[in-house]
């Protein structure tokens, strides 16, 4: 009789599992889920999450709800990732995605291709009608570029583009959708709650004009956000648009503003100087102006005690990347200012090479032989590759 129960018991607590009413999470790996995708045709929901995230945990209602798990299981098939784990990052990594917040949800085709996110409210009828979007091929995200080109241009359409060129790293994307956006809007309205948002989440580019008007009316920032949260906001966008990919080929002139701009919204100007120095000199590089990259590279030598690694690198960097040779004894000279420090002998095999070819560049061949000279009988003593130093006295000869 006992048996009995416990089987009965058993059997009730099994039955209570099967019949859990929410989306049914597939716990295999997200190639099986793919796979299983394509046997039924199905697209694919991803929830990305994090379990120490509180608004994730949030959802686990929501999830769990009849009418929400109606439809998913009809429609989907399933999973959640934990951001945290290195197979969920190489995951969005090969879809080329990023995270701008948790949870993050993600609907795929059975391929693997996006078409359509959100960052729902925690509501049933909001999960519920982005799953409903995400199977209408004319409402879905993957339609948002072609509804742009054809000239949509409501407020709420471009917001969501915007958060979609983040979602797919399409910057351009983004950057246009916000240009539109703000200019939309009336600067009377830039420092509201929403626009508040908006610079936080999605203005990538320093140029956007709700940007531009925080910069010259940063009181009023600070006044309605607090001082600091009016910084770190401003020194994001400052720094996202000099280290993206358009900033790799701004002219000197507009490095030069998020310089001062880094200065305005309170960033000790010698940090702003230091964050700017190599956006500089590559710029200057390639507007062939080398002595204005050797002057701004030799300032901040003169300013700042280098390390050894740091002298091998801005010379490495001017021997590498220098359209012609003008710097070739600012170089020589950054060389002997690290040789001065007493380096290790694999750092002075490095050296030596580099002075080498600061003097080969420079047209001083015989100067350029001694110090080639000099770096492969230190690789040698050091037990280093000496490939590189055999092909370099081979052009020396």
């Amino acid at each position: 009789m006992k048996n009995i129960l416990v089987l009965l018991l058993c059997s009730s607590l099994a039955l209570g599992q099967a019949q859990k009413p929410g989306i049914k999470f597939r716990e295999t790996p997200i190639a099986s889920v793919f796979q299983e995708a394509r046997r039924t045709g199905k697209p694919v929901f991803v929830e990305i999450y994090s379990p120490t995230c509180h608004v994730c945990q949030s959802f686990i209602p929501t999830l769990s709800d009849m009418r929400v798990g109606k439809l998913y299981n009809d429609k989907f098939i399933s999973t959640k990732l934990d951001i945290g784990q290195p197979s969920t990052r190489a995951f969005l990594d090969s879809r080329h995605l990023f995270v701008p917040s948790l949870p993050l949800f993600l609907y795929f085709d059975p391929q693997q291709n996006l078409i359509h996110f959100a960052l729902s409210n925690n509501s049933t009828d909001e999960v519920i009608r982005h799953g409903t979007t995400a199977v209408n091929p004319q409402a879905r995200s993957q339609t948002m570029k072609s509804r742009y080109q054809r000239g949509e241009r409501s407020s709420n359409f471009l917001i969501d583009y915007a958060m979609f060129g983040r979602v797919t790293k399409d910057t351009v994307a983004n950057i246009a959708a916000m240009n539109d956006y703000a200019r939309q809007q009336s600067p009377a309205t830039y420092t509201n709650q929403t626009n508040w948002l908006a610079l936080q989440k999605l203005v990538l580019d320093y140029e956007n004009p709700m940007f531009q008007y925080m910069l010259n009316h940063l009181d009023a920032y600070r006044k309605a956000y607090g001082a600091e949260p009016t910084q770190q906001v401003a020194e994001n966008i400052l720094m996202s648009s000099l280290y993206s990919g358009r900033g790799l080929q701004y002219p000197v002139t507009k490095i030069l503003e998020i310089r001062q701009g880094l200065a305005k919204i309170g960033i000790d100007p010698r940090v702003a100087a230091n964050r700017t120095l190599l956006p500089e000199v590559n710029a200057y590089f390639r507007a062939h102006q080398t002595a204005k990259a050797v002057e701004r590279m030799d300032a901040q030598v003169n300013t700042n005690q280098l390390t050894v690694p740091e002298y091998l690198y801005i010379s490495r960097l001017f021997n590498r990347a220098s359209p012609d040779a003008a710097d070739a004894p600012t170089v020589a000279k950054w060389v002997n200012k690290a040789l001065a420090l007493r380096p290790s002998a694999k750092e002075q095999a490095d050296l030596y090479y580099e002075l080498a070819e600061a003097y080969r560049r420079g047209g001083k061949t015989a100067e350029a032989q001694k110090a080639a000279q000099k770096s492969m009988e230190l690789a040698q003593t050091s037990r280093l590759d000496t490939r590189r130093n055999v092909e370099q006295m081979g052009k020396l000869k």
